[in-house]
């Protein structure tokens, strides 16, 4: 590994503003990582899946992927008049995708002390009560962005409150930033606070409003989001199964066998259910565009069930960890053909950034006897995501055509991530050491729609 040469010659360092400039058209030029395929398992990833430059370029103009490559091939190709940006010391990635996080409850991270069920009633209820004012949740929301762009998370899958102005707060400011981002108001109809639940028709009515207004809105997307099953009536879980077969479009998101308490809760709760996924089958929520947050405690025949409908567990190892829910079982997962996604889970979960989902990810894959890969980690947070989440023909990898989200990743951004850096022999180690050292600090510009969204502070 060659450190980074402190005279190299910066062509452009582009503002926010310029990077508005839909006319213009930009060049990257620095190393460039992404994924065709996934690339398993196995310390070293299946051919073909890797898409690495040394030296790359990444060509785009009116938030769209013009062309990637070698900077030498590519060069030629280039408009005379392009706005080169000189990156060589630094390594682009795809954007970060976090499937499953709460916007709602980023001030109570690092709440302490309670499982799941205890902790919703004395931190999470009492919290998003107060997304009821919209100054409040228009606030929060950019607060949110602000720290989604600063780790390189450029889509996130996001619950709200059950109130519909936070939703309205939340697409107003990722649409404003030209985000593609996925939200939904969360549907609850009982065992909660009076002000935070709704009543089942209203509730839908609600849904179907904010559907309405931005449902395919610029790069939006709407997610029927019950919070989940003990906190909705079987009505409400019907209905929402029936805006999914009204607009098959749209986005689910819910929760699933998180907690052991939880699944006691839901056989009183259900008792004509035969497990807790059948809840959800029996009202149509099962399908390839639902993400179904945890599920710890499932059993095989459950995991083929989701696997046959192409729905996804989203994998979320520091609130696992931080609410004591259990290790996740990632083996069993692949090995019934089961769609994983990674997620960060705020508020339970520790960290926004994807770097930290992938250190707690491999610590609870150390724990089971399957410790995940650099190679699989890194794929799982780009493409991995984009395609369980129905997203790939969009974002998630570095090509012709895709929507320009990207994040330049400095390898050297503390002293002991360029310490331990500098040992590094091959790409695998480099990226396992990010993993592992690696926290906002390394992400040293997020670009999303083509569009400059942050660059770290000097």
């Amino acid at each position: 590994m060659i450190n980074p040469d402190p005279s190299l010659n910066q062509a452009h360092s582009p503002t926010q503003d310029e990077s508005l400039d839909t006319g213009r058209d930009w060049l990257m030029r620095a190393r460039i990582l992404s994924f065709d395929s996934d690339p398993g398992d196995a310390d070293s990833p299946r051919e073909g899946s890797v898409v690495y430059h040394q030296d790359g370029a990444l060509w785009w103009a009116n938030g769209r992927i013009q062309a990637v490559g070698d900077y030498t091939e590519l060069a030629p190709r280039l408009p005379a008049d392009i706005s080169i940006i000189d990156q060589r010391d630094k390594l682009v990635m795809p954007g970060f995708i976090d499937s499953h996080v709460h916007y709602v409850q980023l001030e109570i991270m690092a709440s302490y002390g309670r499982q799941l069920l205890d902790w919703l009633n004395e931190y999470t209820f009492p919290e998003e009560c107060r997304f009821a004012q919209f100054a409040h949740a228009e606030k929060m929301a950019d607060v949110f962005l602000d720290e989604l762009m600063r780790v390189g998370t450029t889509t996130a899958q996001v619950f709200c409150s059950s109130h519909p102005n936070s939703v309205d707060a939340f697409f107003t400011a990722a649409q404003r930033r030209g985000l593609c981002m996925l939200a939904g108001k969360v549907l609850m109809d009982r065992h909660a606070p009076d002000s935070l639940t709704d009543d089942t028709i209203g509730g839908i009515r609600d849904s179907e409003r904010l559907i309405s207004d931005w449902h395919g809105t610029d790069r939006l997307g709407y997610s029927v989001t019950p919070r989940f099953a003990p906190t909705s009536t079987r009505a409400q879980l019907d209905a929402a199964g029936g805006l999914l077969r009204n607009d098959p479009s749209l986005w689910l998101q819910t929760h699933l066998s998180e907690n052991l308490g939880e699944l006691d809760w839901v056989a009183e709760l259900f008792p004509d259910s035969r497990d807790y996924l059948e809840v959800y089958e029996q009202s149509g929520l099962v399908g390839p565009r639902s993400t179904f947050a945890h599920g710890i405690h499932l059993d095989d025949g459950m995991r083929q069930r989701l696997a046959e409908r192409g729905a996804n567990i989203a994998f979320c190892p520091s609130s696992n960890l931080f609410l004591g829910s259990g290790l996740f079982d990632r083996r069993a997962a692949r090995d019934t053909g089961l769609n994983l996604t990674l997620a960060s889970d705020i508020g339970a979960g520790t960290d926004l950034s994807g770097l930290a989902t992938l250190k707690a990810g491999y610590q609870v894959g150390q724990l089971r006897g399957q410790p995940l890969t650099a190679w699989a980690g890194f794929h799982a947070l780009t493409l991995g995501n984009a395609q369980s989440l129905s997203l790939d023909d969009r974002i998630g990898r570095l090509a012709h055509g895709m929507e320009a989200d990207f994040v330049v990743i400095d390898l050297f951004a503390s002293p002991l991530l360029a310490r331990r850096m500098s040992r590094c022999q091959t790409l695998a180690e480099e990226l396992f050491t990010l993993m592992m050292l690696g926290d906002d600090r390394a992400i040293y510009e997020t670009w999303a729609g083509g569009r400059l969204q942050h660059r770290r502070s000097a």
